[in-house]
């Protein structure tokens, strides 16, 4: 399968944009939908997206509009750069736009609330094509940070090998190192579930706690993600590369995580609906995700207990320190 020649990126926000960047810098041709006309044409004119990427020059070779036909026509590939929960109806808008055989590549990381499916699922299931159609890219992909040129590394996953290392090609830079993967429920519940941890260390924060009470989190966060991983069929060690620990660590640490920053909030006392505002509107993926996890684990019968108190913290009242305390007094037993 040869190198991808046109790529469409669907979503225009801060990893939308900065994907489509990547792609642009490693040579191919790309057209980022806006949903917004006037965004469209800002970053035509200024090469600039002010709105989610201040400061960050796009190259010129980036094209930008707000229709969605013009922007798939013909692609070798189309990138889906929206949220997790409003992904399926995004994708059912643009399904009888889509080209036969392009390669469809999600860039969301959730566990969808209504269906307790991967992100993955949904594509292949509303675009109704063959899972090896569909790939995923996972890491730790702080946007700010790649779109100005950090070095950073990630991983391209799909069922398909081919495919997978066709757009390993074509998102490689000096900057960005892309690695092949098959494991696609391991790579998609990593990137899940480390919004979920990222929301716990956050409240961590928030409660004043420091560098071990993160470390801890992090570790028994990332052995919970295993044991889901595992029991809906993914291979163990995926949860010790890039998508599992890299970007546990990413999310977890950075205060460029969304998902950090909310947790650190409600940490502070704030209330769900301060913490939105806070963060202009936006809620972040976690904080949706935690209870399709949950209920996803609940049905495997694996114990998640993390992932348990920051959905109850979310969404049925629990404050950050008692549930602190609660995890601390769990029962006692080997790790």
């Amino acid at each position: 399968m040869a190198q991808p020649e046109r790529i469409a990126v669907l979503g225009a926000g801060s990893w939308g944009t900065t994907f489509a960047k990547v792609l642009a810098d490693a040579g191919n041709d790309v057209v980022l939908w806006a949903r917004r006309a006037e965004v469209a044409e800002a970053i035509n004119e200024t090469r600039c997206n002010t709105g989610y990427l201040p400061g960050v020059r796009l190259p010129e070779s980036l094209r930008a509009t707000d229709d969605a036909a013009a922007a798939v026509h013909d692609a070798d590939v189309v990138v889906l750069a929206v949220p997790s929960q409003s992904l399926r109806e995004n994708l059912a808008g643009w399904q009888p736009l889509l080209p036969a055989d392009a390669t469809l590549v999600s860039l969301a990381k959730g566990v969808e609330l209504s269906t307790l499916k991967r992100m993955s699922e949904v594509i292949a299931e509303v675009a109704d094509v063959p899972m090896e159609q569909v790939a995923v890219v996972s890491g730790p992909n702080l946007a700010k940070e790649i779109a100005a040129g950090q070095p950073t590394a990630t991983v391209v996953a799909c069922a398909d090998h081919e495919r997978a290392v066709a757009l390993q090609h074509a998102c490689s830079t000096p900057y960005f190192r892309p690695y092949t993967n098959t494991d696609l429920v391991g790579i998609e519940i990593a990137g899940a579930c480390k919004n979920v941890i990222a929301l716990a260390c956050g409240m961590a924060v928030g409660l004043g706690y420091g560098h071990n009470t993160m470390s801890s989190l992090i570790t028994r966060g990332l052995a919970e993600t295993t044991r889901l991983g595992v029991a809906l069929g993914a291979d163990p060690m995926t949860f010790a590369g890039l998508a599992g620990m890299g970007d546990m660590v990413a999310t977890c640490m950075s205060p460029l995580s969304r998902n950090r920053t909310f947790g650190e909030r409600l940490g502070r006392g704030e209330t769900l609906a301060q913490a939105q505002e806070a963060a202009h509107g936006q809620v972040s993926e976690g904080v949706k995700s935690c209870s399709s996890i949950r209920q996803l684990a609940a049905r495997r019968g694996v114990e998640m207990p993390i992932t348990d108190v920051v959905h109850r913290v979310c969404h049925e009242g629990l404050q950050p320190g008692p549930a602190a305390a609660e995890l601390l007094g769990r029962e006692r037993k080997p790790e």
